[in-house]
C-alpha cells in the first residue's frame, strides 16, 4: 500500500489567497484526505475510486453557500486549485480517471 506524499500541500494555492477562508478551505481539505485515506488502501478498482471523488465534489458543492456566507465563492482560482489537487492524487496514486473526470459532478 502506498501512503501519500506528505510534502505535497493540498490546495495550496486556496490556503495563499485570502479570499478563501482558511477554515473553509480546511473542509474541502479533509474531503480530499478522506480520498487519499481510501486510495492509501491500496484500492484500484475505477468504479470504486470515482465514487470516492463524486461523493467528495458533491460535499464540495454542498460547502458553496458557506462561502458565499463569507464573502467569498468556489470561482475560477478555487476550480483550479481543487484540478490540481485531484490531478496530483490520481497521478500519485496510479489511477486512470482523467481530473476533469474525477471531478464530474461538480456544480462550480
Amino acid at each position: 500500500m502506498k501512503k501519500f506524499n506528505e510534502d505535497y500541500k493540498l490546495l495550496e494555492s486556496m490556503y495563499k489567497d485570502s479570499y478563501f477562508p482558511d477554515f473553509l478551505v480546511d473542509k474541502i481539505k479533509f474531503l480530499a484526505e478522506k480520498v487519499i485515506g481510501f486510495l492509501e488502501t491500496g484500492e484500484q478498482d475505477l468504479q470504486a475510486v470515482q465514487k470516492q471523488f463524486d461523493e467528495m465534489t458533491l460535499a464540495i458543492n454542498d460547502l458553496q453557500e458557506e462561502f458565499e456566507e463569507n464573502d467569498s465563492e468556489i470561482e475560477t482560482s478555487a476550480r483550479e486549485s481543487i484540478g490540481e489537487t485531484v490531478a496530483y492524487i490520481l497521478k500519485w496514486f496510479d489511477i486512470e480517471i482523467d481530473a476533469e473526470d474525477a471531478i464530474r459532478e461538480r456544480d462550480w
